[in-house]
């Protein structure tokens, strides 16, 4: 579930009014693709639309109409329409609107965006996608570089199962009502490698434990399903020759592990750091999971 989503459905459990706004049609250079939603309170936004004019225009918009006044009975009025939730459609006060975004917003994007702007309750959130994950992720090792990859991954629609042997190795939980957009699923098992079982097909992994040979049952294991949408190892092009002929002596089918990554990163970014380390890893992900969208 994405944070937006989150969001939506914490906000609706405590009876906090919001205006959805959603982007039903995006033709041409435009910010962001339809289907996307921001979440507009009294004195909060989550999620964006793409920022500049036309977001500070949604915004303002979604603000008038949760100030309306509500409506108990149909007008006869042509101009006017009435929802469920008692928003009111009037003149300045539509439900949905159309933007131009280089002759009416100034905005160097030259296409143009349709925004509909509904109340938050029950229907809208139940229309609203439930799984709108880019992908789900298993990751092997809570050390450094695993805990700045949790915290890199964690405003991301995914889902993640963050998986070591020992349990403390786990940081201290975080706030229950962060706005994150990653699952996250802690599990701490001693034999780490029957995890890959869990997955489905298609699915991410990272293998960054802290012994080679914890990475080498574990990565196997995956390579033996072979079915994964991308295989991250951690290590240098040695680890990589040396895992290479242990899976050949094992038997396992070479063009399978070609398509592990190991080194793991977008090339060309400098720098060891964990941190440093988890923004390559995650670009590389996000390459991963849009060729497959693509595909």
């Amino acid at each position: 579930m994405s944070r937006v989503r989150a969001a939506a459905a914490r906000w609706l459990a405590t009876g906090q009014p919001a205006v959805v706004v959603t982007v039903i049609d995006a033709r041409g250079s435009v910010p962001r693709e339809a289907g996307t939603r921001m979440l507009v309170g009294v004195d909060v936004v989550v999620g964006t639309i793409g920022g500049g004019h036309l977001e500070l225009e949604a915004i303002a918009h979604a603000r008038r109409l949760l100030g309306a006044r509500r409506t108990t009975a149909p007008s006869d009025d042509p101009q006017r329409s009435r929802t469920g939730s008692g928003l009111v459609g009037d003149r300045g006060l539509e439900t949905v609107r159309h933007f131009p975004l280089g002759p009416a917003l100034g905005q160097c994007c030259g296409g143009t965006v349709t925004l509909g702007f509904a109340p938050l309750d029950a229907s809208e959130l139940a229309a609203w996608p439930a799984d709108d994950r880019l992908f789900s992720l298993q990751l092997y090792g809570a050390g450094h570089v695993g805990r700045a990859l949790v915290e890199a991954l964690r405003p991301l629609p995914i889902d993640l199962a963050w998986i070591d042997e020992r349990e403390d190795e786990f940081p201290t939980a975080p706030d229950p009502h962060d706005p994150g957009g990653a699952g996250i699923r802690r599990v701490a098992v001693d034999a780490v490698e029957a995890e890959v079982a869990q997955a489905r097909p298609g699915d991410f992994y990272l293998v960054l434990t802290h012994s080679h040979d914890l990475d080498l049952r574990i990565t196997e294991a995956i390579l033996r399903r072979g079915d994964f949408g991308y295989l991250g190892l951690i290590g240098s092009k040695t680890k990589r020759a040396r895992f290479e002929h242990r899976f050949e002596q094992r038997g396992l089918d070479p063009s399978v592990v070609a398509r592990m990554t190991c080194p793991i990163g977008v090339p060309g970014i400098a720098g060891k750091q964990p941190e440093v380390i988890a923004a390559a890893v995650v670009a590389q992900l996000l390459q991963a999971a849009s060729s497959r969208r693509s595909a």
